[in-house]
């Protein structure tokens, strides 16, 4: 599971380094053996992509700790966060 974006930066050079293999591979392997040796890449990097989605898809911790607009009041916190204007 991915939890910053330096795992997300090393999580997509992993990916590129996996695409580099299975392009070695379609070059110099017979295609029955291609077929035997990619399809575990292949599965490792649609779990990586996945992580990359649930990662990106996910409220960073910076914007969740952040007021929402009905929280705001012409630029200054409500009282309903414990500020007073």
């Amino acid at each position: 599971m991915i939890t910053t974006d330096v795992e997300l930066r090393a999580t997509q050079e992993r990916i590129a380094t996996f695409y580099k293999i299975l392009l070695s591979l379609r070059q110099t392997e017979k295609p029955s053996n291609y077929f035997l040796m990619s399809t575990g890449y292949f599965m490792e990097i649609e779990k990586m992509q996945k992580e990359i989605k649930d990662y990106l898809t996910s409220i960073p911790q910076s914007v969740e700790a952040q007021p929402d607009d009905e929280q705001r009041d012409n630029g200054r916190l409500t009282e309903s966060v414990g500020v007073h204007p």
